[in-house]
């Protein structure tokens, strides 16, 4: 039977791939090794292969091929293709496939949705031992994920991420500034998640079923690449990075990723990652929060004052604008995502801090005035004296959060994590 353009036997001949992904390495203590080889290899193991698909009818059906080329008497593999609404051809051809083998299975969205949200129906479904993310362009070769997996089933890893920049097998080169951005901000994130990875935006990621089911996925698009890195982060799971090859195309050729989601991704970057960070990464972020808000304070201090209002007027009005302000941006990025008031004593206390800084702001600026500061130099000093304030109360009293505590410790080798 023909899988693209690969036929069955060159499928089956795959064996020889798993076993040499079960092979001992090294000479110490080989024969301890191969001891802990025969313990992984005493049960089949299952990768559930999750393929989000929108209009790829052009290379869907090799991709579902090479995928099940990868599976062997040791490693059984389940395909979940998601088609998001796909205009072509797409559906019919999964929907073919799927007839013919047992471990296909089609879900579709009624509406375009993204890859994140097709990510996310996929993981719902999956059952297998470990869960991998293939894109159906075909730009990723499934041979891969043999040695992507191997951390996995040894105990040594929670998730295993691909990388197109360690080096290894073939590279398609393409779009300079493609790959300049990725780096930035695979840089941007390693600084908020105290990862060293070196390519986030790589489609390979495989983790433990019950790593992955437990990870809340929100973004739709492709901005589930930063925040699932955010997260791995703040649950503090065990990672490996490996290098992987890649085949990409054009955009001529079906690529759909534009500026807009290099945008979107430093966005994630902030949002997911903020609220866990560390408490001087958390001052530099709400600095520059203060600063949008201090603006705000400042030009609307200015507008009512030189229109005649008084100190005692203004101040205060304009201290009460920039404060929604600040909250709405610090909700955005730095302290959490999204306002749900507990109680009426959380809405209390953020009435008081914002009613002391308030205080301060107008005996600041007052005080400096009538000591002959002339009135923007007296509401620069108080804006700057009362940004430390509202950062330590929105910190501790209105937003706590608990940080990301410690790594998880690494298992021993021969450990296969059970559902």
């Amino acid at each position: 039977m023909p899988y693209g353009n690969r036929t069955l036997s060159e499928v089956t001949c795959n064996h020889r791939l798993i076993c040499a992904w079960l092979s001992p390495r090294g000479s110490g203590g080989e024969m301890a090794a191969m001891r802990e080889e025969r313990n992984i290899q005493g049960r089949t193991l299952t990768l559930s292969v999750i393929i989000p698909c929108y209009n790829e009818m052009a290379t869907l059906q090799r991709c579902i091929a090479d995928v099940m080329g990868i599976a062997s008497d040791n490693l059984s593999i389940e395909i979940i293709v998601i088609d998001d609404c796909s205009t072509d051809n797409s559906l019919s051809i999964a929907n073919s496939l799927a007839a013919k083998h047992q471990e296909i299975r089609v879900l579709r969205h009624a509406k375009n949705m993204g890859k994140g949200a097709a990510i996310r129906t996929g993981i719902s479904d999956a059952s297998g031992d470990f869960i991998a993310i293939q894109d159906a362009d075909l730009e990723y070769d499934p041979q891969d994920l043999l040695r992507l997996i191997r951390p996995l089933a040894h105990g040594k890893a929670d998730v295993v991420i691909g990388s197109r920049f360690l080096s290894s097998g073939e590279h398609r080169v393409l779009y300079f500034w493609h790959s300049l951005g990725n780096k930035l901000i695979t840089l941007l994130s390693n600084m908020l998640t105290d990862l060293n990875l070196t390519d986030i935006e790589c489609c390979y990621k495989v983790f433990h079923r019950d790593v992955f089911k437990d990870i809340a996925i929100e973004e739709n698009r492709f901005g589930f690449e930063p925040e699932i890195i955010a997260k791995i982060s703040n649950k503090r799971l065990r990672t490996y990075e490996m290098s992987v090859s890649y085949d990409g195309r054009t955009y001529a050729e079906g690529k759909k990723i534009t500026w807009k989601d290099g945008l979107r991704a430093i966005y994630c970057i902030l949002h997911y990652n903020l609220p866990y960070c560390p408490l001087y990464i958390q001052f530099v972020a709400y600095s520059f929060v203060g600063l949008a808000a201090a603006l705000v304070n400042l030009g609307i201090f200015m507008v009512l004052y030189y229109s005649g209002e008084a100190i005692q007027f203004a101040a205060p009005i304009a201290f009460i604008v920039a404060a929604a302000a600040n909250y709405l941006l610090s909700i955005l990025f730095v302290f959490r995502h999204k306002a749900k008031w507990g109680s009426i004593w959380e809405i209390i206390i953020y009435c008081v801090v914002v009613l002391i800084g308030a205080a301060l702001d107008l005996l600041i600026t007052k005080s400096a005035v009538n000591l002959g500061s002339p009135a923007v130099i007296a509401k620069i000093i108080a804006t700057a004296l009362v940004l430390t304030l509202n950062f330590l109360g929105r910190r501790y009293l209105v937003f706590p959060q608990t940080g990301r505590g410690d790594w998880q410790e690494r298992k021993p080798r021969g450990w296969i994590q059970r559902p």
